[in-house]
């Protein structure tokens, strides 16, 4: 169970440097494509945020322990803040990057979840996975 938990924490690191980078893309923004991407980094975010308390909250019925402070976010995390100033094109390509590394993460946690027979676990990180897949499609198709 211990190997689960450090994955899903993970996760919660992830989720937590995602929240705040595409805050921080739908805030810097600029330019012709600005109207759409601010909306849509702010789905993004929305969306991201539920994935984080859903996975945490999931450590926390399996009787584990989220990690929970910045910090943490930054040590475990396996995504990269966001860093100087980019244009559109740039940061909707970092964000595709982090949902494809992201979904690969849960591969394998959706593999150790398996193992262990949660299949619980497993659902969740399918949808997660799922939802993912379908914004890389999204936004590889907008930069088209």
């Amino acid at each position: 169970m211990e190997k689960l938990f450090k994955l899903l924490n993970r996760q919660v690191a992830n989720f937590g440097v995602l929240y705040t980078k595409l805050h921080n893309y739908h805030w810097f923004v600029v330019g012709e494509k600005f109207f759409e991407l601010h909306e849509k980094f702010e789905e993004l975010y929305d969306e991201v945020t539920e994935h984080f308390d859903e996975v945490a909250e999931r450590i926390l019925m399996l009787d584990g322990t989220p990690i929970a402070t910045l910090k943490e976010f930054l040590e475990h995390a396996t995504v990269k803040e966001a860093s100087g100033k980019l244009g559109y094109r740039e940061m909707v390509e970092a964000v595709i990057n982090d949902f494809k590394h992201v979904n690969k993460e849960l591969a394998e946690t959706i593999e150790v979840a398996q193992e262990l027979g949660d299949e619980v676990t497993v659902d969740m990180l399918i949808g997660i996975s799922s939802s993912l897949q379908k914004h890389v499609w999204m936004l590889g198709a907008y930069l088209k």
